[in-house]
């Protein structure tokens, strides 16, 4: 809810006095954006649906490559998320920085235009 609240504000705060092309741009970045943070969700829902061993850094690389080929709204979509969800998780998981720092490369790895198949464990479905 947070991240939908910041991307309103963020689109009124660049259209507010902005000339015609520049809310056109404001408006290709917020649609990216929403776009980014629904291919972010997809890699989530897959990766739950999975359940598969060994496999989130794949699932973290996808969301944030899918996100972040949509342009600069979708990378910046994917970068808050993947920040805060890397927040969160490393306060509550208890698996410890080192995953929390391999978590972050593959995010960023992802977001680069790095191929995620990087990070695909041998077995997991084609499906996904």
């Amino acid at each position: 809810m947070r991240l939908w609240v910041c991307i309103a504000l963020l689109s009124t705060i660049l259209c507010a006095s902005a000339d015609r092309p520049a809310i056109v741009r404001a408006g290709h970045f917020v649609r990216d954006a929403v776009g980014g943070a629904r291919d972010m969700y997809r890699a989530y829902k897959d990766m739950r649906e999975a359940n598969y061993k060994g496999a989130d850094k794949y699932f973290h690389a996808r969301g944030n490559y899918d996100a972040a080929r949509r342009g600069p709204g979708g990378a910046w979509a994917a970068r808050v998320i993947s920040d805060a969800r890397e927040t969160w998780q490393s306060g509550v998981s208890g698996r410890g920085a080192e995953d929390t720092r391999a978590d972050q490369e593959a995010n960023r790895w992802g977001r680069n235009g790095g191929d995620p198949n990087r990070y695909r464990p041998a077995g997991l479905p084609r499906k996904y």
